[in-house]
């Protein structure tokens, strides 16, 4: 029979120190969280949806964590750059990430290759927003409602252009859910964010596109022309124009995507949980959701448990579109 001498009680209680230490280190580390500044890494570039709503978060988040929120844009790739860069950041809740939900629910099934894995590398942390799009063309466009659109687009099948933040991103999936579901043909031009389709929409160098929001201002100024919502209610800052269901018998047409923050794979769950509820917070203010209405969406809190879960259901959903459309990564 072995006995229990000083040396191996002394052995014994440092190990089990050292277990204890390791087991309640993220607790301790979430509970003086955050002690430096921290950063968002937005997918896109500055002026569209997911810059826009980062930035809205940024401050009163910063005022709640007592720590600088930066907002840093890293673009390219449909958002694989920016998510490369936070998944392979140190999992400490000090950088994290804004993106649509394309990243994780779309890229996957697009990309043939990514440098990551975002159902194992990243994590969620909160939703912000559900981001409908707007169906806008140009004005010199001889088509005053969505049913004229679809039937101009039949009679001159490869005439118009339309324009998106890049492939596989939610107004992309919207034009192709509504070609397929019109049969009709319209050139694709990728770009790297929403901003710059914009910009040559209104310069007239393509035709139309389904807006995540930001052309409303110019609609407002009749400087485009917008047709239908690509959601399955209407738009309440536009109640009186119909969705792309109502205007041309679409049925379940459905594109909106939700917004939101995620984190490395592996951050401490007491510092999600943390970010989760002062996001959740922010997002209950009126001015916050009253600048989300602006853009046409909707304030949209959910656990993290919640937010993947949309994800999931959404892969399932655009999978299967971009299957069938055979899309591909630019």
């Amino acid at each position: 029979m072995k006995l229990n001498t000083p040396s191996r009680l002394m052995r014994r209680a440092l190990l089990a120190a050292l277990v204890m230490a390791a087991g309640l280190w993220p607790a301790a580390h979430a509970q003086g969280y955050p002690t430096k500044p921290v950063k968002v890494i937005v997918t896109f570039p500055p002026g569209g949806v997911a810059d826009v709503l980062a930035r809205l978060v940024a401050a009163p988040l910063q005022d709640a964590l007592g720590q600088p929120v930066v907002v840093e844009n890293r673009a390219g790739s449909g958002g694989n750059i920016g998510g490369d860069a936070v998944a392979k950041s140190a999992a400490d809740g000090y950088t994290l990430l804004m993106s649509s939900g394309g990243l994780v629910s779309v890229n996957p099934h697009i990309y043939a290759k990514m440098p990551f894995d975002p159902a194992r590398d990243l994590t969620p942390v909160a939703s912000v927003a559900r981001v409908a799009v707007f169906l806008v063309v140009k004005p010199a466009l001889p088509a005053h409602n969505a049913k004229e659109l679809v039937a101009y687009m039949k009679a001159n099948p490869g005439k118009l252009s339309y324009g998106t933040p890049g492939s596989g991103s939610s107004p992309h999936l919207a034009t192709e859910m509504f070609k397929s579901m019109t049969g009709t043909f319209a050139v694709h031009v990728p770009y790297r964010g929403a901003a710059p389709a914009l910009n040559d929409l209104l310069a007239g160098q393509i035709d139309f596109t389904f807006d995540p929001g930001i052309a409303l201002p110019h609609v407002r100024a009749n400087r485009l022309r917008l047709l239908a919502v690509g959601s399955p209610k209407r738009s309440a800052l536009f109640p009186d124009v119909p969705t792309v269901d109502e205007a041309t018998g679409l049925k379940g047409f459905d594109a909106d995507s939700y917004f939101g923050f995620y984190a490395p794979a592996g951050t401490p769950a007491a510092v999600i949980t943390r970010l989760n509820s002062e996001i959740n917070k922010i997002l209950a203010s009126d001015t916050v959701r009253q600048r989300i209405d602006a853009l046409g969406g909707e304030a949209a809190p959910m656990t993290p448990q919640q937010f993947a879960a949309k994800a999931t259901d959404d892969s399932k959903r655009f999978g299967a579109l971009i299957r069938a459309r055979g899309i591909q990564g630019d």
